[in-house]
């Protein structure tokens, strides 16, 4: 490996940790020594253009008793080797592109080594004996084919879309009930709980991020494996699924509120991108605190339409609210909580009768003389009721229940707001939405009184500001 070229001593001179990252190149080369390093420019997504050292070159991969070399090209950041290489498929023109776990249709490769890259511990030697170690499991490139030499990799694709259950194939358009639980604390076990115990999930992943300060539950599951639960530390493991739902938390209790806020923020970037990717049709149920913030910051940062990005938000209150007007009340009416998860959240009823008593899609009540006393009155009844990680976990399981059967019941889950109501800040709040498989359909807003409306206002005010303070 030459790199005494006057290109690339040139553009090593700019790297921060020049002497440390030749090190790394030379690492590679004792190792990998038909991958070699170019100087070149690298584009940005904005357009921006630098020049980088770029390692060029062919992976060895073994695939059904056959032996490929794969081409690939790794661009180095002035940080490096202190941040991960962008790595990326480099496919000859006979050669196409398979998006999978670990690639997406631009050929972009990512990894496990890639999202918790901690140098020293990682290193390019590292990252390839990891990259071929998956591309084994699932090659990336296949032959194109031609009107004589069709791939036979395509009958492959098609049989391992093909899923065997007892009664005998269920076919690729017939997606499995999949959910993705990302946090290991106590709201991320009793959200796999509850989940399960609501018996229509396919498939469990729980997945324990290495940022969230909540870490630590998944040990228990894989000592007692549960059956349709999968444990795992790989946000690639998340693929394909129908509901997501994130509990994961960072918190420091030495920082400012701001502060903290920004260190959940910060986590989110390095999953929620990730996790959209890999599920572009999944719903996004956030649960991480606070959470119409979060949800906010996660739809965001995940480039997903609204409709697919909620969060748990009143959901719990809700349903305490409708029960005790039904079964203490007498009213048999269906009500909601709205707004901010605070002391500003306002409750409001529904025009007809509970939902297992007719059928008819529900509509909120214009305010009245009737409405404000018995609402008040059940709120007096919910004092006292706290909203402890079970319960939030049951509420959790309920909203994924009503996605993956479609069901198109009304809940109160923090979504966009803005043009509800009157509403025109980008804020997101809980209002009534009916889920299904494609996520949330807001119920049509009413009029609301003075003393609702001024907590609304008061929410959105102090939402919009913690916004201005974030870098999402």
């Amino acid at each position: 490996m030459d790199l005494n070229q006057d290109a690339i001593q040139k553009i090593l001179s700019r790297y921060k940790f020049r002497d440390v990252a030749v090190e790394e190149l030379q690492k590679v080369h004792r190792i990998y020594p038909e991958i070699k390093p170019v100087a070149d420019t690298y584009t940005f997504s904005d357009g921006t253009q630098t020049d980088l050292i770029k390692l060029i070159g062919n992976i060895p991969v073994k695939y059904e008793g056959r032996s490929y070399n794969l081409p690939i090209l790794l661009w180095l950041l002035y940080s490096f080797p202190f941040t991960p290489p962008i790595c990326l498929l480099w496919p000859t023109p006979s050669m196409v592109i398979r998006e999978g776990k670990h690639v997406d249709v631009k050929g972009r490769i990512y990894l496990p080594g890639l999202s918790n890259w901690d140098y020293p511990k990682s290193s390019v030697v590292g990252l390839l004996a990891e990259m071929i170690s998956k591309f084994e499991e699932e090659p990336p490139l296949s032959t194109k084919p031609t009107e004589y030499n069709k791939d036979p990799n395509e009958l492959l694709a098609f049989v391992s879309k093909l899923k065997i259950n007892e009664g005998g194939v269920k076919h690729h358009n017939q997606p499995i009930k999949k959910v993705t639980v990302i946090g290991g604390g106590d709201l991320g076990m009793a959200s796999v709980m509850s989940i399960l115990a609501k018996g229509t999930v396919d498939k469990l992943v729980f997945i324990d991020v290495t940022e969230s300060s909540t870490k630590g539950g998944t040990m228990d599951l894989d000592i007692f494996s549960l059956p349709k639960v999968e444990v795992s530390k790989d946000l690639s493991s998340s693929a394909d699924s129908r509901v997501i739902v994130v509990t994961a938390n960072s918190w420091n209790e030495e920082q400012s509120y701001a502060s903290v806020v920004q260190t959940n923020v910060d986590m989110y970037r390095c999953i929620i991108p990730v996790l959209a990717r890999l599920s572009p049709k999944a719903v996004l149920l956030i649960a991480s605190q606070p959470v119409d913030i979060m949800t906010h910051v996660a739809w965001r940062q995940s480039g997903l339409p609204p409709t697919q990005v909620i969060g748990a938000g009143c959901n719990l209150d809700s349903e305490r609210l409708s029960h005790v007007l039904d079964i203490r009340l007498n009213t048999h009416k269906q009500a909601w909580v709205i707004g901010e998860l605070s002391d500003n959240k306002v409750p409001v009823l529904s025009n007809i009768l509970m939902p297992r008593a007719n059928r008819q899609q529900p509509e909120i009540a214009p305010r009245s003389k009737f409405t404000k006393p018995l609402l008040d009155r059940a709120f007096v009844m919910l004092k006292g009721h706290s909203q402890r990680s079970w319960s939030v976990g049951l509420s959790i399981a309920d909203i994924s229940h009503s996605i993956l059967v479609d069901q198109n019941k009304a809940h109160s889950v923090s979504t966009l707001a803005q043009g509800w109501g009157g509403i025109s800040a980008e804020v997101f709040l809980s209002i009534p939405c009916i889920l299904g498989a494609s996520g949330s359909t807001r119920l049509a807003g009413v009029s609301l009184g003075e003393e609702e409306e001024a907590k609304l206002k008061e929410s959105i005010t102090s939402l919009c500001a913690l916004l201005a303070q974030l870098r999402i």
